[in-house]
Order: structure tokens, then sequence, then C-alpha cells
């Protein structure tokens, strides 16, 4: 296999990390960071993979390496969640290389381990991501479309109000309809209790779903739930009051984590650049009954983002008076502070317009990809084209975009190809 100098090896991951849409900026922080999770060879090694997921046999081609070698450093990398392997029903199985987030920074924290030195890397993680502030500001500001999304607390929505949320909005049709279905070690909390900074919500309660549970469930960095079991969860983290932020798509959702405002990533980037919408909001929002409001303060303490506040009831008669203000800039939706209130003073209801929520993993890769002026390296790798079938899926979700997104596909591309095949669908 092809030798790689200590820092060319380290620079080339981080490239190839960089030609997704969800990278990371370089910086001696995350050198440190990769260089806890990989080897200087395998750093190497994992720079050469491909972007699209792949098998044992092209990794071999592409190191030169005889196959069973190939496989064995796969299957090292797959044990340690720094690849995700997926097994189909015929038996076949294909490799990928998560993105850092959601991928292998959360997964190396996601069981207690020896292997690795997990205090040192919760330093690294809060001082890259928490102080540092170029990955968030790479990972959530760089366009509209985001890798997460917030589900609503199914709990809190009136009974009139339910029948209208759609089932890829539900957590617990998520669960149901999974694959299969994973509980591990919550990375933000695990972290935080590394710097004795973390709060008393459980570590046991953050899911994964479908071939990523698959993967991390056999490779021992998530324990295997039953339905009953997932449902369970969604209602405890409805009593301690957290948040279920999710992935961004429709279909196969891959994980769904019970966030507190305190040690979660996604939350504390919502409060520092709420109004740059860092993540896609439930399609309801808090109205705030004011008659019956107390201004006791319980929304505003629940509020894990901060969009909620006490102000003035500007009540001549009673002027330390306050009640119950929400900014609807930086309201998630999520529902915690009906549950917070013992008025009964909260209630949900639908936006005026709906949030677009991507079709699935591939549709919201392409459209984050045209975003971020991305989209060649999702159509060529290592400057191959992709297989005709991964190239016509990337093609399918382009040609159903709205034509001032097809238009900057277009300006990425360059391709004459690309441009008729826009101009042929619109005739």
């Amino acid at each position: 296999m092809a030798h790689h100098t200590l820092k060319s090896s380290y620079a080339q991951l981080t490239e190839r990390l960089n030609r997704y849409p969800q990278g990371a900026p370089a910086s001696e922080t995350l050198y440190a960071i990769l260089r806890l999770l990989f080897s200087e060879r395998e750093a190497g090694l994992v720079a050469q993979l491909p972007i699209r997921p792949f098998t044992a046999k092209t990794a071999a081609r592409r190191w030169g390496a005889p196959l069973v070698e190939a496989q064995r450093v796969l299957d090292e990398l797959a044990s340690r969640a720094l690849l995700v392997d997926t097994v189909t029903p015929g038996g076949a199985r294909t490799y990928c290389l998560p993105p850092p987030m959601a991928g292998f920074f959360e997964f190396s924290l996601m069981r207690v381990r020896g292997d690795v030195d997990q205090k040192a890397l919760s330093e690294l993680f809060y001082q890259y991501i928490t102080v540092e502030d170029d990955f968030m500001r790479e990972l959530l500001l760089r366009g509209e479309t985001q890798l997460g999304r917030v589900f609503v607390q199914e709990a809190a929505l009136p009974p009139d109000e339910a029948l209208h949320v759609l089932d890829y909005e539900r957590a617990s049709e998520v669960i149901r309809t999974a694959s299969h279905r994973g509980v591990g070690v919550c990375y933000c909390r695990h972290k935080m209790q590394h710097l004795d900074r973390a709060c008393r919500a459980p570590l046991d309660i953050c899911m994964t779903f479908n071939g990523c549970a698959d993967s991390l469930i056999r490779n021992s960095f998530a324990r295997e739930v039953d339905i009953a079991e997932g449902l369970d969860l969604l209602q405890q983290a409805w009593e301690l009051g957290l948040v279920q932020f999710g992935e961004n798509v429709r279909r196969s959702v891959a994980f769904i984590c019970n966030c507190c405002g305190c040690c979660c990533e996604a939350l504390i980037a919502q409060r520092r650049f709420g109004l740059l919408k860092p993540i896609h909001t439930t399609n309801f929002i808090p109205r705030i009954e004011i008659e019956s409001c107390t201004g006791c303060g319980k929304c505003v303490d629940a509020c894990p983002v901060e969009a909620m506040s006490l102000v003035s009831a500007n009540d001549p008669n009673r002027p330390r008076l306050r009640k119950a203000h929400l900014d609807e800039r930086l309201c998630l939706g999520c529902g915690v502070c009906v549950r917070a209130c013992s008025k009964q003073s909260i209630r949900l209801e639908p936006r005026p317009e709906r949030v677009i929520t991507p079709l699935d993993t591939v549709h919201r890769s392409v459209v984050m990809a045209i975003e971020r002026g991305m989209l060649p390296d999702l159509v060529f790798d290592n400057r191959a084209l992709f297989s005709h079938r991964a190239l016509a899926a990337i093609l399918g979700v382009i040609l159903r975009l709205p034509p001032i997104q097809q238009a900057m596909a277009s300006r990425q591309m360059k391709s004459v190809y690309l441009e008729r095949l826009i101009a042929w669908r619109a005739r």
C-alpha cells in the first residue's frame, strides 16, 4: 500500500472530508482529533476512498492492495465506527466514510471504550466545535438546507392539530418503520462529562435507525432496541423537556437525538446563530394566550434556545406583572414550552408556510452541494465519473429542483449534457 508522511496523510484526509457538503475546516485541533482516531497509515488510506458507498474490491484497487488485506483494514475501521458498513439483503457488504457530523465524531463517544483517550478527545471536540467556531459556521451557515431538523413533541399537539402531522414529522413513525433501531451513549453529554459540565439528563437516550443503526449495533457502538423501548424513550424525553433533533430527510432517517440546551452542540449553535437559521424547525409555532399567562417564567426556563422571554404586561394597575413573549425568529417549534406551562396558556399551531424537508440523503446532499458550490465533488470522484446509477440519482434530483437551483447546478457543472437535460425537461 502507498506510503504517506504524517503531515500529508492527515492533510489529505482533511481534503477528502471537505469534498462532501458536511466537511471539517483544517486546523491544528482537527489534526489532533484525527491523530487520536486514525493512525498515520489509516489516514492516508481513508483519504483515497470514494465519496459514494464502495466495496472492498474498490478499496483494494485504489490502494493497490490484495483484496484480503483491504477487507481486513475496512473491517477494522468499521469496528471502530470510522466507517459504516452496510450488508445488503443478498449478503454483499458496502462501506462508506461518514461525515464528521453527524458521523464519526459522534460515534467515537457513543460507547465507553479504552482504545482511545476519550477525555482528550472530548477536550479537542469542545475546542474545535464550540470554542473555535469555524466548524459549526461551515456546517450550518453556508446554505439554506441543513443537516438536521427538529421533530415536534407529539404529546404537545392539541388533538385537532395532531391529525395534520405528516408521518415523516413524527419521531414515533420513524421508530415504528425503521428496519433497525439502536440506542447509544449521547455524544454531547458524554463529551461534557469529561469536561465536568454535563447535566443530569440520561446518556442512554439518543437513537439511530436503519442501515446506520445496523452497522453501529453490529460493531457494539449501539444497543438494539425494539419499537416499544424506542417509544418509551420518546416519552422519557417529553417528561424531561428534551428536544428531538434528527436527520433532515423524509425517508430512512439515520438518527434522532434527545437534546438538552446545555450540552447539545446543535442547540448551542442555534442560540449563537439563531437568526441565520442553522437548524430546520418543525411546521408548528407556539401561540401564547396572554389573558391566562401569569408570567411565571416556566416556559422561559424550559426553552433550550432562548426563544421565550418575559416582558412587561404594561398593566398600570400591576406595573411588575410580566407576560411570556416568543421570538418567532429563534423558535424551533419543538413544543417543550407547552409541557412546561402549568396554566395551559401555550398552544402549538401550524406555521403559515410549511418547512421543506428533503426526500432522502441523496436529495439533501445534492441540494446542500448546489448551495455550497460543491456539486462537481458529488458527480466526480478523484476525477472519475460516478457510476451510471449514482449519476442518474443525482441528475434525477436536479431535474426535480426549482429552476433557480437548476441554474445554479448547471453553472457549477458547466456541463452541456446537464444543460440540455434541464432544457429538455422544461419543454
